[in-house]
C-alpha cells in the first residue's frame, strides 16, 4: 500500500459511512439534539463535509465546491456562506436543517474530488507546505490526517445520534 491507497481507503471509509447514516432519515430526525443542544446528524455531516471542502480545497489550491457548484443555495442556510460549523453554539447549529439527499449529495460531490487529488499523491508530495500561519508550519500530510480525523469523529458522533433515534 503507498500514500494514494491510505488516502484513497480513509476518505472512502467516510465517503462509505455518510449515506450509511443518513439513509431512510427525515428531516425532523436529522435536526434531531438529544439534548436540545447537541448536534443534530444535519449538522454533523455538514460540517464535517465543509470543513473537508474547505481544508482540501485550500490545500490543494481550489475553489470550494460549497461555493463554486452552488451547493451553498441548495442548501439555503441562514449562516455566512464562508461558514463551516467551526465555533458554533447551539442557535447555529439549528440553522442546519437539510434533506438527507441534500446532505449526501454535497458530501458526495467533495468526496469525489477529494479521492481524485489524493489518489495521485506520492510521498514527497506530503512535506509540501500547505499553511504557514502556524508554527510550524502544516504540511499537506499534517493537513489531510487532521481532516481525516476530524471527518470521522464527526461520522462517529452521527451515527452514535442515529443509534439513539427512536424506533
Amino acid at each position: 500500500m503507498n500514500v494514494a491507497d491510505l488516502l484513497t481507503e480513509s476518505f472512502g471509509r467516510v465517503a462509505a459511512g455518510v449515506p450509511a447514516v443518513l439513509e431512510g432519515l427525515d428531516e425532523t430526525q436529522l435536526g434531531l439534539r438529544v439534548d436540545g443542544e447537541a448536534n443534530s446528524i444535519a449538522w454533523l455531516v455538514w460540517h464535517l463535509t465543509r470543513v473537508q471542502d474547505h481544508h482540501v480545497a485550500d490545500a490543494f489550491g481550489g475553489d470550494q465546491i460549497w461555493t463554486s457548484e452552488g451547493w451553498a443555495e441548495r442548501f439555503g442556510l441562514d449562516l455566512p456562506v464562508e461558514d463551516t460549523g467551526y465555533g458554533h453554539g447551539p442557535a447555529e447549529v439549528a440553522a442546519v436543517r437539510a434533506s438527507a439527499q441534500l446532505l449526501a449529495g454535497y458530501h458526495a460531490a467533495v468526496a469525489e474530488r477529494t479521492l481524485s487529488l489524493v489518489g495521485g499523491l506520492v510521498d514527497d508530495d506530503l512535506d509540501r507546505v500547505v499553511d504557514e500561519r502556524w508554527d510550524p508550519p502544516v504540511t499537506l500530510g499534517v493537513r489531510l490526517v487532521s481532516v481525516i480525523d476530524d471527518d470521522t469523529k464527526h461520522l462517529g458522533q452521527a451515527e452514535l445520534v442515529r443509534g439513539l433515534l427512536p424506533g
